[in-house]
């Protein structure tokens, strides 16, 4: 063991004075490595932050959440002539819908409306995006308050003229005062703040919480009317735990199909879009990413092998004379092999770390001047060694096996 030690310690040694000797040359063979292996930790960083970040965001959304609505969140078959057709959901098949289904832990209804403007005193905020929505909406998004509370069934079927904001909604409007109990005007009417939402954070997919604002949907309702084109509405389920998935959508599908009074020939005219069918798009999405950087990253590698390869045949020949010395002091095959591979590798493994340093550089950069956390995890760092290693191993093995062949009278000779 202590061989093996002594060995990694003469290896680590002629890495440095190879470094040391011809710096140029050296770290421009290591720049293969050093591009490959920034490629594929960089590439994986960024995609890993990505997912931290949506699954964040989407934390609060049970996967199994489903949106009833007169479009589809995918692709579909039904074309768009038809889908322009599909009457909007009503607020009476949100009540049918919550008295009849079963297997059902929460069930809410939602508007979507265009953005409005929210006037506190003399500060305005404009293009704040409002989600008038059912007082079960809180649970099923799991929203999250910093202050205050949501608004409560009571409120809710009575459209009160109550508001919760989003965290810089609130903080825009009123500073460092307390927003709790005030008053703020949007659509014409004067609202009372209720609560303030927890800080989420930009939001890779639709709009941030922090910059929405919630109202009881029977507001809007009463203000535009139920027949109202521009308004789109949602009734979106949250059914319970462990519920299989094909009958519950089966339920919705024939329980609306005989509200509407549709016959057993006519085509649905909604489309039932499962979140988890979201969520399962995007895992595509950051796969193939994945797969795109290490396709791309291995050619860099590539090119790093043989730089890594040209720098230790050329080790080889500059000490063939002290190869054929070693081995004349009894020095065995194995002893050399080893001492080329450890250099080989560490040699490697400089460069690799050269590129992890620059994507922890820029990752630090990019964090702070984007609203975004970039992480550069240990699991990436140790997988960014362990490549750099790898390569340095395959790219040392013929160089070193050359070495460890060399005749030791032949190698004194010729390195004379």
């Amino acid at each position: 063991m202590l061989v093996y030690l002594r060995l990694l310690k003469e290896s680590f040694a002629f890495a440095m004075s190879a470094l040391r000797s011809n710096i140029l040359r050296t770290l421009l063979s290591l720049l293969g490595v050093t591009i490959g292996i920034f490629s594929i930790i960089a590439v994986l960083a960024a995609v890993d932050s990505l997912d931290r970040k949506i699954t964040k965001d989407l934390s609060g959304l049970d996967k199994n959440t489903i949106y009833l609505i007169k479009f589809s969140f995918g692709p579909t078959d039904v074309p768009q002539w038809k889908r322009e057709q599909f009457p909007n959901m009503k607020y009476d098949e949100y009540t049918y819908m919550k008295g009849a289904m079963t297997n059902t832990d929460e069930l809410s209804y939602q508007a979507f409306v265009k953005r409005e403007s929210i006037k506190h005193d003399s500060k305005t905020v404009s293009d704040v995006n409002m989600v008038p929505s059912s007082y079960e909406f809180s649970d099923i998004g799991g929203l999250e308050f910093e202050k205050g509370r949501f608004y409560n069934e009571s409120e809710g079927n009575s459209g009160s003229r109550v508001i919760v904001l989003g965290n810089e909604i609130a903080k825009s409007l009123f500073d460092e005062s307390e927003p709790i109990g005030k008053n703020v005007r949007v659509y014409g009417q004067r609202f009372t703040v209720i609560g303030v939402l927890k800080k989420q954070g930009a939001a890779l997919f639709g709009d941030s919480d922090d910059t929405s604002a919630f109202i009881p949907v029977n507001f809007i309702r009463q203000l535009y009317g139920d027949s109202n084109t521009s308004l789109t509405n949602a009734i979106i389920f949250k059914p319970v735990k462990g519920v299989d998935m094909g009958a519950y959508k089966a339920e919705i599908s024939q329980k609306l199909r005989s509200f509407r009074g549709l016959k057993a020939g006519d085509s649905d005219n909604f489309f039932i879009n499962v979140f988890s069918g979201f969520t399962d798009l995007i895992d595509g999405i950051i796969l193939n990413m994945k797969f795109g950087g290490w396709l791309i990253s291995l050619f860099s590698l590539l090119v790093g092998g043989f730089g890594i390869a040209n720098i230790m045949f050329v080790s080889v020949k500059e000490r063939t004379n002290l190869i054929g010395i070693q081995k004349s002091l009894g020095a065995k095959n194995r002893f050399i092999l080893f001492q080329f591979l450890f250099e080989a590798i560490i040699l490697s493994v400089i460069g690799g770390m050269i590129g992890l340093l620059l994507v922890w550089i820029i990752a630090l950069v990019l964090t702070n001047m984007l609203d975004f956390d970039f992480v550069l995890s240990m699991s990436n760092v140790l997988l960014g060694t362990l490549l750099a290693a790898i390569i340095g191993l395959i790219s040392g093995i013929l160089p070193a096996i050359s070495a460890s062949k060399l005749d030791p009278v032949e190698a004194i000779r010729t390195g004379m």
